[in-house]
This record gives C-alpha cells, sequence and structure tokens, in this order.
C-alpha cells in the first residue's frame, strides 16, 4: 500500500487542519481559486510516494465498468444525502456498498431512518475533501486478464490530498495492492471521469490527459508530469494494458473536460453519445469527435464503434451550456445488474430510460434525481458516475463476444464465438436461444475451437424471425458468468429481414426509424440512420398538408442521428414528418396529445 512521506504528511495536515478543506464544505468538480495557488506545493509532495513502480505482471487488463464488481465505494459528505441513500439501497443489492465518511454512527443512523438495510454495507472513517470519488478512486486491473487483481490509482488532477489516498483506505479495507503512478519516469495525473476502458486494451480519454502530463500544467507549478503522447501511452499500456488510447478534442463548454459528461461505453461495441439539437452547445465538437474516433478506430473485434444518440437535457428555460448547467443521461453507474442513472425533468427521463432499456434489456435501471432544489448535484458539476467508484471481484469470469447482427441468410447457421476466461479454466459453455419472448431457451453447447475461444451456432431461421440469445460459461470452481451481464433476464437480438423490405439493410441509404415518444406531448425524438455522407431534410407537415415546421436541411454524416421538436408547441392532432434526399422519400405518423 502506499505511505505517504514526511513532506506530504505535513501538507496533508496543514491543509486537514484549515477551514477550505472543512468537511463541512463539498468542493465543486472544477478547480476554485484557492486550489490553484496550492498545485505546487501539492504535486511536489509526491516524490517517493507509494508502490510506484509498474505492476509485476504479464498481459495487464484493466476491466470495463460492465465486468461484475464485488463493492460500490462513495464517500459520504451529508450534502446529498437523499441521493446517496438511493444509490446504497441500489447498489446493496448487487455487491457491497463500501462508505468513507467522518462518522459512520450518523450515517447508519441515517439510512435506518430512511428504511435502508444495513444487511451489505461497510463504513470506512477516513478524511475527504470532496465527494467526486470516481475522479480520485483507482481502477480495477487484472494479471493475466483473469488472475491477480489489483488498484492503479493516479496522482488526482486537485490539490486534494485528503481524497488522493481514499484508494488507500478501501484498497487497504479489501486487501488490494495499490499502484501509484506517483514517481518519475512514471509519474502521471488523471482523472476517472475522463476515463473509459472496453475491457481489453482500448480506453477513451478528451486531451485533457495530455495538457496535464505535458509539463506546463495551468497554474504555475514546475511539478507536473512531463510526457510525450508516445511516453503516455507507455505508461498506460506497461500499467493498465492499455494498447489503443483514443484521445478527443476537450469540448468548449464542458469546463472540466471529461468525457463521463457526454459519451459512455455500453459494451465491447456501442457508445452511448450525449446529444444537443443541431449545431447547438457543444454538439458540433461531440459529433466532430465522434466522426474523428469512427473514421480512425475500431473496437478490438476490427469492426467500426456503433453509436447511439440520447439527449443532453436542457434546463427548464430551455437553455443549454454555458447557459445552463451540463445535464447529461451518460454520467451513469454499472452495478453489475443494475444502472444508476441520473434522472431531471419527466419529458426528458422518459426518453432516456427506454433508450437505455433498449440497449441494455434485463438490466434493472436505478433513476436518481440530481436536479432538484433540495439535492442539486448537477449544478456542482457532476452526475451519478462522478460521485461513485466500482471495485471488480477477485476472480473474474470474462466473456467477451461480437454480437451477431441482423441478416437476410435463412439458409446457413448463425455462428457466435466468444472468448472465455477464469483463472480456474472453463469446463463448459453454453448458448442459450429463442425466436419466441415467451418461450424457453434452448441449450446448445459451445466447441472450444482453441484456446480460450469457443463457438456454436444458432440453426437457420425463416425470414421476419427474430432471435433472441446469450452465451454462458462456467469455471472449473463451479462459478457461472453470462454475456449480457444480467443474462437470461436480458439478451442479445438479431432479427433475419425479408430481403424484399425497403429498408436501409437492402440497400436504401436512409431510413426514418421510429418516432419516439408516439403519441408526443414534449421532447420527442427523430431517429435517422444513414449509410453514407448526403443531404436530407427533414420536415413536419400537418393533415391538411401544410409546412408546420422544417426541422432540419443540410448534410447529415453516416451512423445514426437524433433529431428533437418539442412537441408542446403545436396543436394536438396527426402530423406526417417526411424525410428526403434526391433518390427517396419516407413518411411517418406522429400523434401530438
Amino acid at each position: 500500500m502506499k505511505k505517504l512521506n514526511l513532506l506530504f504528511l505535513t501538507f496533508f495536515l496543514t491543509l486537514l487542519n484549515s477551514n477550505y478543506f472543512s468537511q463541512e464544505d463539498v468542493l465543486p468538480k472544477h478547480m476554485t481559486d484557492d486550489e490553484k495557488i496550492m498545485m505546487d506545493a501539492y504535486l511536489s509532495s509526491f516524490d517517493g510516494k507509494g508502490i510506484s513502480s509498474p505492476p509485476p505482471y504479464d498481459n495487464i487488463r484493466t476491466a470495463a465498468e460492465w465486468e461484475e464488481v464485488q463493492a460500490l465505494v462513495i464517500t459520504w459528505t451529508n450534502q446529498f444525502n437523499s441521493i446517496h441513500r438511493q444509490i446504497v439501497d441500489a447498489a446493496q443489492e448487487e455487491c457491497t456498498v463500501i462508505i468513507h465518511c467522518s462518522d459512520s454512527n450518523q450515517v447508519k443512523s441515517y439510512l435506518n431512518g430512511q428504511g435502508v438495510p444495513d444487511v451489505n454495507i461497510d463504513y470506512i472513517e477516513a478524511p475527504y475533501n470532496s465527494i467526486w470519488i470516481r475522479d480520485y478512486g483507482a481502477n480495477t486491473c487484472y494479471a493475466n486478464m483473469v488472475e491477480d487483481v489489483f488498484l492503479v490509482d493516479w496522482i488526482y488532477n486537485r490539490p486534494r490530498p485528503s481524497d488522493d489516498v481514499i484508494p488507500d483506505a478501501y484498497g487497504d479495507y479489501l486487501g488490494m495492492d495499490v499502484y501509484s503512478t506517483t514517481a518519475n519516469p512514471n509519474k502521471i495525473m488523471s482523472t476517472g471521469g475522463n476515463w473509459m476502458s472496453d475491457g481489453d486494451g482500448v480506453a477513451f480519454s478528451s486531451n485533457l490527459v495530455l495538457d496535464e502530463n505535458d509539463g506546463n500544467g495551468d497554474f504555475g507549478s514546475l511539478s507536473y508530469p512531463n510526457h510525450s503522447e508516445a511516453e503516455l501511452d507507455d505508461i498506460f499500456q506497461n500499467w493498465m494494458g492499455i494498447d489503443e488510447y483514443i484521445k478527443m478534442t476537450e469540448l468548449p463548454y464542458d469546463e472540466i473536460h471529461h468525457i463521463d459528461m457526454h459519451m459512455k461505453l455500453l459494451d465491447e461495441e456501442t457508445l452511448l453519445i450525449g446529444e444537443y439539437p443541431e449545431g447547438t452547445s457543444d454538439g458540433p465538437q461531440i459529433e466532430a469527435n465522434i466522426q474523428y474516433v469512427l473514421s480512425n478506430f475500431n473496437t478490438k473485434f476490427g469492426t467500426p464503434f456503433k453509436v447511439v444518440r440520447i439527449p443532453q437535457p436542457s434546463a427548464t428555460n430551455g437553455n443549454l451550456p454555458p447557459n445552463a448547467y451540463y445535464r447529461t443521461f451518460t454520467n451513469l453507474t454499472f452495478v453489475n445488474n443494475t444502472i444508476l442513472v441520473p434522472m431531471y425533468r419527466e419529458e426528458y427521463d422518459t426518453i432516456a430510460i427506454r433508450i437505455l432499456e433498449e440497449q441494455l434489456p434485463g438490466y434493472t435501471i436505478a433513476p436518481i434525481d440530481i436536479d432538484n432544489s433540495g439535492q442539486n448535484l448537477i449544478s456542482n458539476g457532476g452526475g451519478i458516475h462522478c460521485i461513485t467508484h466500482t471495485v471488480g471481484v477477485n476472480e473474474p469470469l470474462y466473456i467477451t463476444h461480437k454480437k451477431l447482427e441482423n441478416t437476410a441468410d435463412t439458409e446457413n447457421d448463425y455462428t457466435a464465438n466468444a472468448t472465455i476466461l477464469h483463472r480456474n479454466g472453463i469446463t463448459e459453455a453454453s448458448l442459450f436461444y429463442k425466436t419466441d419472448p415467451a418461450d424457453g431457451y434452448t441449450e446448445i453447447s459451445m466447441t472450444n475451437t482453441t484456446g480460450d475461444e469457443w463457438s456454436a451456432s444458432i440453426p437457420a431461421q425463416s425470414l421476419e424471425t427474430t432471435v433472441y440469445y446469450y452465451i454462458e460459461g462456467i469455471a472449473g470452481n463451479g462459478k457461472q458468468g453470462a454475456h449480457p451481464f444480467p443474462a437470461p433476464q436480458g439478451s442479445h437480438v438479431f432479427d433475419v429481414i425479408d430481403p424484399g423490405t425497403v429498408s436501409l439493410n437492402e440497400g436504401a441509404s436512409i431510413q426514418l426509424n421510429k418516432i419516439y415518444p408516439n403519441p408526443a406531448n414534449a421532447i420527442t425524438v427523430i431517429p435517422i440512420s444513414s449509410t453514407r455522407q448526403q443531404q436530407v431534410k427533414i420536415k413536419l407537415f400537418n393533415l391538411q398538408g401544410s409546412l408546420v415546421k422544417e426541422i432540419y436541411k443540410g448534410e447529415i454524416s453516416a451512423g445514426e442521428k437524433n433529431f428533437f421538436i418539442n412537441a408542446s408547441k403545436y396543436p394536438s392532432g396527426v402530423y406526417q414528418v417526411i424525410i428526403e434526399t434526391e433518390e427517396y422519400e419516407q413518411i411517418e405518423k406522429l400523434v401530438i396529445e
């Protein structure tokens, strides 16, 4: 575990005893003016601190957030008790909840009084500076893909010494080594809100990680880590097994530059992207970043990332950043079979829940309001992901699988391949499928084709069949795991499509997908799929044939894109949404209540 040297301890105690770091104050996500003058002393204090050599393992792997976890950790600051209560109540049904706090009896009393059972909650009384444990917490890594588990902790990019050592507290509590990037030549500074991993060597950040490690920090310190991008990539590879580190341009109006405020990896292939109305707020830069990723990088399977868009809520007056708080649904947390999701207002929340239910079937969605007058977390610069962190299990059963896609093939079986690992080996694996949601699954034994690779085939199906399936592995010690994680409650889905149907899959270059909600009375989503970059018009007509609104006119890029209207602005009735290109026109009905 880390050991504080004398210089750091002196600095730590000085700040801890100051009014600035009072336990009654919750510091915001962003750097305060007082903190800016502390950075040099803070960064200078790390020389000689911690296990500062790279983890002594081969084939290191950083866990993805949707993998199995043994604990969710939070810092209880007594400012957002209602939000924390909901998090604890939902998460303790999935794993141990570790609460860092100043008075465990006070927290227990509050939770008991709110009806939260104290059955899976542990407490660590430790000093803290802020609530933002995602940023100062440590990341779960494994040796040899699935063997020895350990934590990797970066220097926190805020001069908050009590926060920075909290990973030591829960690492020690769980008996896990904490490796710290605190000394040259491996000294780096980073933050968990600006980090995503696919669980097998691909990671994402904004360019903030470059800015804060180039030796030229913003706040006058001479002690900023100083690395080229290539050196930084090497450190992340040696410490966390990252082979492809994707970095994107920072957004103009998100002052903390953390990617969890506008994007999220839902699985190995899928990026959930926060979206603003065309041309507004950070929308143009987000779109540019996604096109950069799609044009230059692939998933671990060598295929393009799938992009799913979800609206970024406005303020009640309609304002967006920089004239409003940065509201987002992507700032969610996986906790085994449950997803903790920030909520705002019904007209946005219902859309977000529907998108998440479609993309992550079988998960329990725990909605948590973070945008009300009593508990306004979002006004402090963060959401649910920002105030939670997770710790992976000691012996994961790891399954990774490229999902089967829609097909027109009715002659050949559909082969599913998966990589399945456990430190005790995999004794058997099965593929379960069905074509009727009301039926039970049919089990097919998978064949161990080579090494950790397994394969099985679903029999060919007739046209217009929907296939539901999941993969399960059993380890030598009896442990079981599935892909997707909540199976059989949730499954992967693909369709056997009629090749005669006019759709995007049969050659049409653009498609207007199902509008939702429909009937509508507030924010309404008009989803478009396009196979290429092209010009498009999107119009709203009433039944008399009069143009009500030109929703969009211009160029659309390849991929999936959501457009929005506020149905409350239009009289009740039946409308038509029409998309037009030079060669194609499609009409869909929209009912406004």
